[in-house]
């Protein structure tokens, strides 16, 4: 990249980080899980959440105690954050076991993981769009709008491990796409090294990257063609692992065993593989276009990859886009197959998310063909799919799983009478009392940066507009 398309990488990506650092969705089930392993590990000094288990209804139960069942890879990541949160709140005067200092240590966790690395992934996207020959406003519109205009925006404020495996994948992506230009024998093997330890760490987030991280390893050696890069992509994926094999030891007795094996509650996870078996038409269109989980209406943009994709393929770009492709297809399919394909209480088709960055570089190429009245179209995409993200992350990117049609019956209303921050289940609550979800029946757990100066309502939003106009200039500047 140049210097200015380096300058324009570091607006995009400040922006991109107080967007998502903006906003605390405080708990729920999943991050709760997550996040009972790192007070289990800091407070307690054990793996065991037993402490914490009630808490969460994700866990793991294994000879007479609770583990999450969660891969531990973003718990992990968040350990040295964390400690370092609680040190600077006993400074503060504040105990962190305390219902504050709960809030600051787990938004800290949730920052450094899904907010850093969904910040990665954007950057990922600027730079490959770069790469393959896009112009810096095509790059620059493919990566806001994985960061903004995608269900991603929503999963970057929660704790989960959605978007630091999207990051890591990334990472993996664009070293390996670097390979066949690489300078020297020893940049290939540094890149080498970059695709194993990256693409590693995103199985150890999330298993079920396996099968994309197994896609960049062909890519990287169909471009490297070298035994010492096979070899060191090899020993990074290694090094990567032995957290997870260790945690598994320590916690299950066998480096094979993970947490889903023991899952305590829903049976089905024991029936096929894990709760996966073959993928049904009919999810599959409501994962697309359903008013419950779909993907399109949250995202219009996410419909038009096809297109952007051939135009990849016809570029030359054909093993970057098979990647890209499988990536997508991998998720779809894969969501389609599990028995708890709603995801919960969630904000469009939540395991598809690590896969929106790969679909989103297919948006650079369609920019550069467009012309006004196409570019005009991408453009209302753009701004429909931020629009609906901020809606969900300024209510709540967790709409109880009994409204049918979230944004229509929770998320729209709540937004149109500025009642923000919905949640009011913290990271010691197992549940909510959705009856009470609006009205102030209960407390709000959630909050918005805009709320903890002062602000009310939709003017809380105020600040968060502030940084996206000022980008918007300095971007404007800069090209």
């Amino acid at each position: 990249m140049t210097s200015r398309q380096t300058r324009m990488a570091a607006v995009l990506g400040a922006a991109l980080f107080v967007t998502y650092a903006y906003f605390y969705e405080a708990g729920g089930w999943n991050q709760n899980s997550r996040f009972a392993l790192i007070r289990a590990i800091l407070e307690r000094h054990t793996l065991q959440i037993d402490a914490y288990q009630l808490h969460t209804g994700d866990r793991a139960l294994w000879q007479g105690h609770y583990y999450t069942d969660k891969a531990p890879g973003a718990s992990l990541l968040a350990l040295l954050p964390v400690e370092a949160a609680r040190i600077l709140s006993r400074a503060a005067g504040v105990d962190p076991a305390s219902f504050p200092g709960i809030a600051w240590t787990s938004y800290i966790a949730a920052v450094v993981t899904s907010g850093l690395f969904t910040v990665i992934a954007a950057l990922c996207v600027f730079r490959l769009a770069l790469r393959w020959g896009a112009s810096d406003a095509a790059a620059l519109f493919a990566a806001s709008a994985y960061g903004v205009a995608t269900p991603a925006w929503a999963y970057a404020t929660m704790f989960m491990g959605h978007g630091q495996t999207a990051g890591c994948l990334m990472i993996a992506f664009v070293a390996a796409d670097a390979l066949d230009a690489a300078d020297s024998p020893a940049q290939r093997l540094r890149m080498a090294w970059i695709i194993g330890l990256a693409g590693g760490w995103a199985v150890v987030t999330e298993f079920q990257a396996a099968i994309p991280a197994v896609l960049i390893g062909l890519l990287a050696i169909a471009n490297s063609r070298s035994a010492a890069v096979v070899s060191r992509i090899a020993i990074g994926v290694t090094i990567a692992a032995v957290p997870l094999l260790v945690y598994n030891v320590l916690a299950f007795g066998s480096p094979l065993h993970i947490g889903y094996a023991s899952e305590e509650g829903f049976a089905e996870l024991h029936s096929g593989f894990f709760g996966i078996t073959y993928p049904r038409l009919s999810t599959i269109r409501e994962l697309l276009v359903g008013s419950y989980r779909g993907l399109l209406p949250l995202s219009p943009l996410m419909g038009v990859v096809p297109l952007g994709l051939v135009v990849l393929w016809r570029s030359g770009r054909r093993g970057a886009t098979l990647v890209c492709a499988g990536t997508g297809l991998y998720y779809l399919l894969l969501n389609a197959s599990y028995f708890y394909w709603e995801g919960g209480w969630a904000f469009g088709p939540r395991q598809i998310t690590a896969a929106l960055p790969f679909l989103a570089l297919a948006l650079a190429p369609l920019w550069d063909l467009a012309r006004t009245e196409g570019r005009a179209l991408l453009a209302a995409g753009w701004i429909w799919g931020a629009a609906l993200t901020l809606i969900g992350v300024s209510t709540t990117p967790q709409p109880p799983a009994s409204f049918k049609a979230p944004v229509t019956e929770l998320l729209w209303p709540a937004f149109r009478d500025g009642d923000l921050s919905l949640n009011p289940q913290t990271f010691v609550h197992n549940s909510v009392d959705v009856e009470h979800l609006r009205g102030g029946g209960d407390p709000h757990a959630a909050w918005n940066l805009g709320e903890i100066a002062g602000l009310r309502g939709l003017p809380s939003l105020l600040p968060l507009a502030l940084v996206w106009v000022l980008a918007f200039a300095v971007l404007k500047l800069l090209r």
